[in-house]
């Protein structure tokens, strides 16, 4: 199966997410953390049935994995890692900075990636051995020069438990800014050229799988905060950077022992 097949394919399921998302998005409701029904979870629910179907006709034989519903033929080579809507805080506010996330993974390795904004029509698509693409359009990280001209992003601080606050409070020290709250958002940035560095902690695989293709085929780089590649073994705290030649700077001050 061609790769170019497989993202034309990727394109159809962020559509089929994107119009099951659409008409709950900025709804009237009223959120319950108990009640399962709720406008988000329904949208979640709807947009990962919608792929479901579609991945069932055109793919059979490979897997799927799911925020919402878990995995389907787990033994298959070839996966499909689906989050639906990552950014639920941003959906729940009426804020268009969530995504639907669609990876490809071989072997346990990711190989293609969707970040689709479905209400501003802002699709970012990545595919190994292929430039990533912004709306259709070839884009590219940009270079920084030093850690301290550099714009750093991750979604909040209460996502990082323990001594990775204090690992990531020493990384924020060093960089220029720090932008809170995105999601994958942040990550679509990187490949645009708009943000430097991403840093996350406890990402699960479908928060993660989708970014990968797309940062690095616009010539960035993602790994653990160790410098190893992200697999479906690794442990969800990540690093995605515009310039690779930024980051051993950026794995050394999150490696620094804060009382050392």
């Amino acid at each position: 199966m061609a790769l170019t097949d497989d993202l034309a394919l990727a394109q159809r399921l962020a559509d089929a997410a994107g119009a099951a998302i659409r008409p709950f998005f900025r709804a009237r409701y009223e959120i319950e953390d108990k009640d399962d029904a709720s406008p988000v979870t329904e949208a979640d629910r709807a947009a990962e049935i919608a792929i479901r179907d579609l991945l069932e006709k055109e793919r059979p034989g490979d897997g799927i994995v799911g925020e919402e519903y878990g995995a389907t033929r787990s033994e298959a080579a070839r996966q499909w890692v689906l989050d639906p809507i990552d950014g639920t805080r941003s959906f729940i506010a009426g804020r268009p900075i969530f995504g639907t996330l669609i990876a490809l993974m071989q072997d346990g390795w990711p190989i293609l990636g969707i970040i689709d904004q479905p209400i501003s029509g802002e699709r970012w698509a990545g595919a190994m051995g292929m430039p990533t693409t912004y709306n259709g359009k070839a884009v590219r990280t940009r270079s920084c020069r030093a850690l301290d001209q550099a714009i750093l992003a991750t979604t909040g601080p209460q996502f990082f438990p323990g001594h990775t606050a204090e690992h990531f409070s020493i990384l924020g020290g060093q960089c220029r800014d720090t932008i809170w709250g995105g999601d994958c958002y942040n990550y679509a940035l990187v490949a645009n050229g708009h943000i430097d560095i991403v840093v996350e902690a406890g990402l699960k695989l479908h928060d993660l799988a989708a970014l990968v293709p797309i940062v690095e085929g616009a010539g960035g780089r993602m790994c653990d905060w160790a410098g190893d590649p992200l697999t479906d073994a690794s442990d969800g705290n990540v690093v995605a950077i515009g310039d690779p030649a930024r980051l051993d700077d950026v794995i050394e001050a999150l490696s620094h022992h804060p009382h050392g």
